[in-house]
Parts: C-alpha cells; structure tokens; sequence
C-alpha cells in the first residue's frame, strides 16, 4: 500500500475496534441490518465469483499470506529491523484492512442475536428432558442403521465419490428452508482444502475461508462424516459464525435431509453431542443408552475414532487451544467446548416441533 494508504488504515484501526466493540452489544441491530441484511448479499456475490472455480481461491490466499509473512521476517532480519517507523505503520496498516474486510464479510455474524432468542425457544433443559431426547436419537440411529444395511451388525457404507456427498449437502438446506427461508442456500461454494493432511494432523475437519466465502472441507476424513462436516462449513456460509449454532445447524439440515445416508450421518451426529453431554450429567443414564445402539452404529463411531488417531500428534492440542483463543476473542467464551448449547437447541427446537 502507498504511504498515505498505510498511515489511513493505522488510523483507523482503534476506530474499527472500538466500533466492533460497540456493535457487538446491539445484537438485534446486527441480525436485522447485518446477518439478515447486508450480510446475505455480500456473500452470494463472493460465492458467485469464486464458488464455479474447481480449487479453493481461499486456501491459495492463505498460502500467499504465509509465503509473504515468511518474506517479512526475512527483510527485518536482514535489515536488522532499521526504519522501524516505516514497517510499524506498514505492518499496522495491512492488519487494519484485514481486519476491516473479516468483520465487513463475515465476521460482525458473531455477534448476532443467539439463535435459541431467533427460533424463539429456551436455552435450558433439564436431564430428564436430554434423556427422553438422547433415547429417541438411539432409536432413530438404530432404525437407519438397519434400513441401510438389513443387518444390525455391519456399519453404513458410503458409496461414491466424496464429491458427490459434498454437494448433496446443499439439499438439507433446501428441504430446511421451506420452513425458514432465510436459511435458503445459494450459489454453491464447497470445496476440499488443498490443506486437508495438515488439517487431519491439526485435528480439524474443515473451516469456512471469510475472504472467499468457501467452504473448505478436510477430504481426508471418512466419508460418514462428510454430510455433518459439509453442513457445518455451509452454516458459516448462511451466517452463523459461532461453532455451536453450526453444528446444530447441520444436524437440523442433516436430520431433515431427503437422502437417507444423510439423515443417518444426521442423527448419529447429534446423539454424539447429546450422550457426550449426558454422560457429563448422568453417567450411568449415558452408559446405559449407549449399550442399547447396534453394533454397525458404533463401528461407525469408531471408523472416524481411527481416523483421528491416526493423525494424532504432539502438535495437535497447541493448534486447537489457538484455535481456541481465536473463539473467545469473537464472543464464544466457551472456546472450542460449547457442548451444551448445542444440545439445549436440539432438545428444545425438537419439543417446539411436537407442539
């Protein structure tokens, strides 16, 4: 950037600060003028340019971004870091614009209004009510498992190429939006990540690149967990930036999807929140309810338990307690361990539905 370029957005980087700050205690303005405004529309435009493009443009941004801070550390080193006035301002300048361009594309969606307040129902349950829940998820896994395979014994096989179970994704949301059409998806933009060995030893499945509007899913990981995965990264794209609301957005889109391979990996996906949570509150309850899932169900569970040992390695927890802080930092106190949310939408939003 020119100089005049550079001292404008240091600038302006306490203002934009401040203003998010600001902002983020006026949660129903941002879901109004932002998420459900503004929001919308910038991102069908970036999924239109960059959604028909067959690689990730984002993971190719993000490999330039590292390439370039590599090259920055090289000039200051060599350099001995002189003229420090000129690479401060330089480098306060590019953070500020970044900055500017993640909250203006995506990033003010952390701060909209929780989605238990927008669906209009409570944020708490009792055990008895997860119980209830949780049985009824054992049943429906149970049913799909043996409808699929006719034997209770033998896991899901998900034939096909993991392509073709990345793009029946968008169908949940279709089948979901007859109800809620702002959830409605539109212009298609999912990926593999060129990074997905990286992000199978990081210990993640995908992620949502707020520059391009990509969904970037990890191609290493079994093809069971495709359809929660694809769901997960495609919420972020509808606008629900925290983890939690995500994953019980693609268990909702899962769970009503048309295709019955997604509504197993649906239903199994969130009886995994729902007895990791109540195992926390009832042991016994949770231990009892897991004996009662056929056996294929738990292979299934255990094919992805492998493959995520298989990745396994000492780097793993620093990259999520990074990740982590990154969570915190944009209201999601919880960090990465925001089970119970999760849980409180699916117990909840499934007995405004019986209502």
């Amino acid at each position: 950037m020119k100089k005049s370029a550079n001292i404008f957005w240091t600038l302006f980087f306490p203002v934009q600060i401040i203003a998010v700050h600001f902002l983020s205690d006026y949660p129903y303005f941002l879901e109004h003028y932002y998420s459900k405004g503004l929001y919308p529309i910038l991102s069908v435009i970036e999924r239109f340019l960059f959604g028909w493009i067959p690689f990730s443009v984002g993971d190719l941004l993000y490999a330039l971004a590292m390439i370039l801070m590599i090259r920055w550390v090289f000039i200051r080193f060599k350099t001995k870091f002189r003229k420090p006035r000129k690479w401060i301002v330089s480098t306060i300048g590019t953070l500020s614009l970044i900055y500017f361009l993640f909250h203006l594309l995506w990033g003010m969606n952390y701060y909209r209004l929780p989605m238990h307040k927008s669906l209009k129902i409570d944020a708490d349950y009792t055990t008895e009510e997860l119980i209830d829940f949780s049985r009824h998820l054992v049943e429906k896994s149970n049913a799909l498992q043996e409808k699929l395979t006719g034997n209770d014994s033998l896991k899901v096989e998900f034939e096909g190429t993991k392509k073709d179970w990345r793009n029946r994704a968008v169908k949940g949301y279709a089948s979901i939006g007859k109800e809620f059409p702002e959830l409605r998806y539109r212009q298609e933009s999912v990926k593999a990540s060129i990074f997905s060995i990286p992000l199978s030893y990081m210990g993640f499945n995908g992620y949502l690149n707020p520059f391009s509007n990509e969904s970037q899913v990890n191609n290493c990981i079994p093809k069971f967990k495709l359809p929660s995965v694809t769901s997960h990264e495609m919420a972020h794209q509808v606008g629900f930036a925290k983890e939690n609301e995500a994953n019980f957005m693609a268990c909702l889109t899962t769970m009503n999807h048309p295709d019955v391979y997604y509504r197993y990996a649906g239903f199994t996906f969130a009886l995994q929140y729902c007895l990791g949570e109540l195992y926390r509150e009832d042991k016994c309850a949770a231990e009892s309810l897991a004996l009662q899932l056929n056996r294929g169900v738990k292979k299934n569970y255990q094919e992805v338990a492998d493959f995520h040992k298989n990745y396994r390695n000492p780097l793993e927890p620093f990259f999520k307690l990074f990740y982590g802080g990154y969570l915190r930092a944009n209201n999601q106190p919880e960090g990465m361990r925001s089970y119970d949310y999760v849980v409180a939408l699916l117990v909840n939003y499934n007995q405004k539905e019986e209502r």
